[in-house]
């Protein structure tokens, strides 16, 4: 009897964390969009979820990253869309894609490292930063293709974005499936991971502590970098053609994603769990919306409302759990006096 009881507090103490509350809007979300419509339980449809997304949500993991760190990178979805256009134009001058492919993905990494060292070693603020290099990156995008729009690309690159890998899994869902287990990996069980709570509570104390925060910053931008280009390959590769525009406004929805699942916007707080429930959400909702034939803008405007909503619900929660504690010790205060 004794662990069955702990076994429901552990539960009941679950559902009341942020954590839980996803879970409950993931529920109805999903209660809602089956009333709707009888396509959206079809495992075609399921699968569209994830396909038409899986490059966001690929980079929603090291912004996850990054914002735990206490920094933020804007100019990740500029970066996917340099990765595509710039692959797109060096194969339309004859280089091998292959090769046109490492290059991109060391572009991605040279992208990251200039974010860096602004902002580890510089001391520049992340979101001045990435907001000047999310234009600045989008139109360099923009002067490789300027208004034209380039496809034709071998077959076996475009079946890697469009035909299943492993089973109905693509290769872009595989390689989001790894990334998920390297990231909760890091993030639960290394030092790495340590560092980045620790600096994202506080970069002094992690200084004092021997943490080596610029190295750790410097690592985060790169990586950010990479993977943003690794998904703006994988986005060109499922639609099979390239334009300036690639991947434009996807930040939106990839930090909207990261908040929503717990992660302090000021850092040293968050967990990976949190993350994928938020992800779940937004890719359900945006789903749910489709479905019921609702426009692109009002879709981006309700992912908008969500991202304030994602900002200010966890301070509030925590003002009204710092009054009841208050509150509490008042009381306790009294009766110790009484």
């Amino acid at each position: 009897m004794p662990q069955k009881h702990n076994l429901i507090a552990g539960l009941i103490s679950k559902l009341k964390s942020w954590e839980g509350f996803l879970l409950i809007m993931l529920l109805v979300i999903f209660f809602f969009n089956s009333q709707q419509t009888a396509a959206y339980l079809s495992i075609q449809n399921q699968m569209n979820l994830f396909t038409l997304s899986i490059e966001k949500i690929i980079v929603v993991l090291t912004m996850t990253f990054l914002i735990v760190n206490a920094e933020i990178d804007l100019s990740a979805p500029s970066i996917m869309g340099l990765a595509a256009c710039l692959m797109a134009w060096l194969y339309s001058q004859g280089v091998p894609l292959e090769t046109a492919l490492v290059i991109c993905l060391l572009a991605g990494i040279l992208c990251g490292i200039f974010n860096g060292l602004w902002i580890a070693y510089v001391g520049l603020s992340s979101l001045v930063v990435t907001l000047a290099t999310l234009i600045g990156i989008r139109g360099l995008a923009r002067v490789f293709l300027e208004d034209k729009s380039i496809g034709s690309f071998p077959e076996w690159f475009n079946h890697l974005g469009q035909k299943p890998l492993i089973g109905p899994f693509p290769l872009s869902m595989v390689i989001f499936f790894l990334l998920v287990i390297l990231a909760l990996i890091i993030l639960q069980y290394s030092a790495f991971g340590r560092y980045m709570y620790v600096i994202g509570n506080s970069s002094d104390v992690a200084r004092y502590s021997g943490v080596q925060v610029k190295k750790v910053k410097m690592i985060l931008y790169a990586a950010s970098g990479l993977i943003s280009a690794l998904a703006g390959l994988l986005y060109a590769a499922r639609l099979g053609a390239v334009r300036g525009d690639t991947a434009h406004g996807f930040e939106l929805d990839i930090i909207t994603m990261v908040l929503l699942g717990g992660v302090s916007i000021f850092g040293g707080s968050g967990s990976l769990f949190g993350v994928i429930l938020s992800i779940l959400i937004v890719l359900n909702l945006r789903n749910g919306m489709s479905l019921a034939n609702l426009t692109g803008h009002l879709q981006t405007g309700v992912i908008g409302v969500l991202l304030i909503f994602s900002v200010l619900a966890p301070n509030i929660v925590n003002e009204i759990r710092s009054a009841i504690n208050r509150r509490h010790s008042v009381a306790l205060v009294h009766e110790e006096s009484s």
